[in-house]
């Protein structure tokens, strides 16, 4: 693995801009002259689509402009890249985050790439679900595995906390989850439920299915929403986290349903777009979804159509953040919102009240009733 200081970003192939590491601490970027004559602004707030060189803070992204913090893994991802750093004799510590974005190239989320590439391994290798779960716990628990490198290749790049790896079934891209070390034993059936009851609910959810196992009820799959069939075969969407675009930190319990009704009408200038995170604040406080941070909202971008709208929703699974209170939270309540609070958020940014106490009321109902074994 070699040092990186200078890094090409890349849209389907086009060059968009370079980055270059200032006093080793600061990603600076500047967009491509060619990239500003018909591109696109890539983080519309940070980086707008002007001749100017960019220079980020180094907090919250360790030097980073959001949308390129949003390409690198964190959670299992991180953990295994440096688990296979301290393999290959280097310590993850001393790793700037141009090199760490060279490790992803075109591997990471969303259509962003980045050459070159500080790492590349191709493992052919074919495990059985239950086989990777096991290779997984055994990462988790900090003992040795014969398949770091097959793990790494296949979700080095993946976000979140869970184990996870990226494959293609049928030829179309999936993302397929496994339990973590504090996970129940049936976590993945229960995200599945979670899926099809938030799908009863109106919200849009990409494909899901539970595959099989020996060992538990089955493991929580899901086609991936950054990939369309394009005029050129299977290509990737660009997309930016709520965390990306307002640049903090999802580790920071710093955001409310308020800023995210605010941040969604701005980016898409669509109504239609607050009422779907509308119905996702809804299902969040009454399924009980509280690790509802900044990462688990996502913007894709449609070049064909020059507008933004709401990624389908991901990570809905019963869950808790910081101190048993929404990550996110709800025209100010964290520990206890209730209708009251959710109504608020509604007015505030001007949604039809009638239509939104129906919905929230339909919400509730149908959660209550399909998700009564896991409140």
């Amino acid at each position: 693995m070699s040092r990186v200081d200078k890094l090409m970003v890349l849209y389907h192939n086009r060059l968009v801009g370079d980055m270059v590491l200032v006093n080793n601490r600061l990603a600076a970027f500047e967009y491509n002259k060619n990239w500003l004559i018909d591109g696109f602004p890539i983080s519309p707030f940070s980086l707008p689509l002007v001749k100017r060189v960019f220079m980020p803070k180094y907090d919250p992204f360790e030097g980073l402009f959001g949308v390129f913090a949003d390409s690198l893994p964190d959670g299992w991802g991180r953990l295994l890249v440096d688990r296979l750093m301290r393999k290959k004799g280097i310590e993850p510590a001393r790793v700037d985050v141009l090199t760490r974005l060279g490790i992803v190239g075109e591997a990471g989320m969303g259509a962003l790439s980045y050459k070159p590439t500080a790492l590349v391994e191709n493992i052919e290798k074919n495990l059985s679900y239950d086989e990777i779960a096991t290779e997984c716990r055994k990462v988790l628990n900090d003992e040795m595995t014969d398949e770091l490198d097959f793990l790494f290749v296949n979700g080095g790049a993946s976000c979140g906390v869970r184990p996870k790896i990226m494959t293609f079934i049928d030829d179309e891209p999936w993302l397929i989850k496994f339990p973590s070390t504090y996970d129940r034993e049936n976590v993945g059936e229960m995200e599945y439920r979670y899926a099809l009851c938030a799908r009863l609910c109106g919200i849009q959810m990409s494909a899901v299915r539970l595959f099989p196992s020996n060992k538990c009820s089955g493991y929580f799959g899901t086609k991936r929403f950054d990939f369309r069939v394009g005029k050129k075969g299977l290509e990737k969407i660009h997309m930016v986290s709520a965390a990306g675009l307002l640049e903090t930190s999802h580790r920071i319990p710093n955001l409310d349903y308020d800023i995210l009704m605010k941040l969604t009408l701005k980016l898409t200038r669509n109504m239609e777009e607050c009422k779907k995170m509308f119905r996702l604040m809804c299902f969040n406080v009454f399924a009980h979804n509280r690790d509802d941070h900044s990462k688990n909202f996502t913007y894709i971008y449609s070049e064909d159509e020059n507008r933004w709208a709401l990624s389908p929703a991901y990570d809905l699974t019963y869950s808790n953040s910081f101190g048993g209170e929404h990550a996110t939270t709800v025209h100010g309540e964290g520990r206890k919102p209730g209708m009251e609070n959710i109504m608020e958020v509604a007015k505030a940014i001007g949604l039809n009240t009638r239509w939104a106490k129906a919905e929230g009321e339909k919400i509730k109902e149908i959660v209550f009733t399909e998700l009564k074994d896991y409140l």
